[in-house]
């Protein structure tokens, strides 16, 4: 299909493109609210500052694809591939991202606020200032998610589900995780594993990481006071009481 023809479509009220190659093309500040793009294939395309709101990108392959300031607040990326991608300060306010590879992305600034990303693939992503804190009614889950040599410096967790998450070797240098006053939830860490983590400076204060592995975590100047430890393996090997 033609790119003028996806347009005149959309235009005309039809919203589902489900499988549709669009694959390096330019969708460059379009407005493509609640369009159903269920494994279409948009691989290296740019969809900068686009509006994609309520879409269904679901198991769509997006790989090397350029969303940068791109509106996906309510989206279903759930198993879509994105590795390589571009989000830089990208909307992904509640969205769904179950699943989803994110793998050597570029998120900087991305707002992940009540998104659910449980089991997604993060792996050596780059997520300078990404925030992932809760939004009023939702609470952002990243349990199991796969953050293996991701940069998370300076990025806003807290009040997040991190249970069982992979941390190892990722740079946590300065983020926060603290629970704040108005968060009803704690920042969760059970079982993670921040194995070779560079927590330096980072605020884990009141943060639960009961049976987390810390060996060999850089703990320089880090904030714990009142984090639950119980039976956490401590950066020297020990055993937290």
């Amino acid at each position: 299909m033609e790119i003028e023809e996806f347009f005149k479509l959309y235009a005309a009220g039809e919203r589902n493109f489900s499988q549709l190659d669009l694959s390096r093309v330019s969708l460059r500040e379009a407005n493509l609210l609640n369009i159903n793009l269920t494994e279409a294939n948009l691989s290296y395309s740019d969809l900068r500052e686009a509006r994609l709101g309520q879409a269904k990108l679901n198991y769509a392959t997006m790989i090397g694809a350029n969303l940068s300031e791109t509106i996906l607040w309510g989206s279903d990326l759930s198993y879509a591939n994105l590795s390589q991608s571009q989000l830089r300060e990208a909307d992904l306010t509640g969205a769904k991202l179950i699943k989803t590879q994110l793998s050597d992305a570029k998120l900087l600034k991305i707002c992940f606020s009540g998104a659910n990303l449980r089991g997604a693939n993060l792996s050596r992503s780059l997520l300078f200032e990404a925030d992932f804190r809760p939004t009023s009614d939702q609470v952002t889950d990243l349990r199991e998610t796969d953050f293996s040599g991701a940069d998370l410096s300076y990025a806003h967790l807290s009040g997040t589900l991190l249970c069982g998450a992979n941390f190892e070797g990722a740079k946590l240098c300065r983020a926060i995780l603290e629970l704040r006053s108005d968060q009803s939830h704690e920042t969760n860490l059970s079982d993670a594993n921040l194995q070779g983590a560079d927590l330096s400076y980072a605020n884990l204060k009141g943060v639960n990481l009961a049976q987390a592995n810390l060996r060999g975590a850089d703990l320089n100047r880090t904030i714990l006071k009142d984090a639950i430890l119980q039976g956490a393996i401590m950066p020297d090997g020990s055993i937290h009481d």
